[in-house]
């Protein structure tokens, strides 16, 4: 079984969008959790480019990640910056904690790895069971737009020390039935001309329709559920390729 976010695709995601970087993200979940007093949690941290801003504002934010290489980066960009966050290593539709939260955000679409429908659902199940009475749940999805199988695409980054990454990434696999594509990436890192190591990495993505979802949500027990377009609160999208962002209320009474 090929994993993802190993070593190799770790460090890109670490390079490609760094801490700071915002797809209009940042903004929107700053402005979104302004008044938000209690704890934060975010379930597939990553490096930490959205947990590191959100700590550098005063929120308490948690985090978790089921790749170690990921959170192992997300810890050093943590620690370079004097921060200091409770960082562990769970899955989103199985991780069991004894405490609330006032929020739970899962921003960029993260969400859409769990390519099985049954493990999605298990995992908003998860998340209103662990969101206090009125809090929320904040979460990006978008649609896939290009489902062209065996087309590939590259993509080359350096490294501060001068190697090139290279990422080489195609469709292998696209389920129109039950909602998800495969996409079989391939690392390699080069130094002076020599490969130096190489990571084959396969990337499951799901997607939701916009109403299909919502109703997902309700059916949970969320409520005041409130659909954005492109961190653009409100504004329902219209567009295919646009991000759109759930927010929604646990009501527990």
């Amino acid at each position: 079984m090929l994993g993802y976010y190993s070593k190799l695709s770790s460090e890109v995601y670490n390079l490609d969008k760094y801490i700071g970087h915002s797809f209009g993200d940042v903004e929107f979940y700053m402005d979104r959790l302004a008044s938000c007093k209690g704890s934060i949690l975010e379930p597939g941290v990553g490096t930490g480019r959205l947990l590191i801003p959100l700590l550098e504002k005063g929120l308490h934010v948690e985090g978790f990640d089921v790749s170690d290489e990921m959170l192992k980066i997300c810890r050093n960009n943590c620690e370079t910056r004097g921060l200091s966050p409770e960082l562990f290593i769970d899955e989103m539709e199985s991780f069991a904690l004894n405490k609330m939260y006032e929020t739970i955000i899962v921003p960029t679409g993260t969400f859409l790895l769990l390519y099985q429908r049954e493990d999605s659902i298990k995992a908003l199940k998860n998340f209103y069971n662990h969101i206090s009475n009125g809090g929320r749940l904040i979460l990006d999805t978008f649609l896939q737009t290009d489902l062209s199988m065996d087309k590939v695409s590259t993509r080359t980054w350096e490294t501060i020390n001068g190697d090139m990454i290279t990422l080489e990434k195609k469709v292998v696999e696209v389920d129109y039935i039950n909602q998800y594509t495969i996409s079989h990436n391939r690392y390699e890192k080069w130094r002076n001309g020599e490969l130096i190591q190489t990571e084959l990495e396969r990337f499951p993505l799901r997607w939701y329709g916009i109403e299909e979802f919502k109703m997902i949500l309700e059916q949970i027990g969320f409520k005041e559920i409130v659909i954005s377009a492109d961190y653009q609160y409100g504004v329902y999208p219209t567009k295919s390729g646009q991000v759109i962002t759930f927010e929604a209320v646990a009501h527990k009474e």
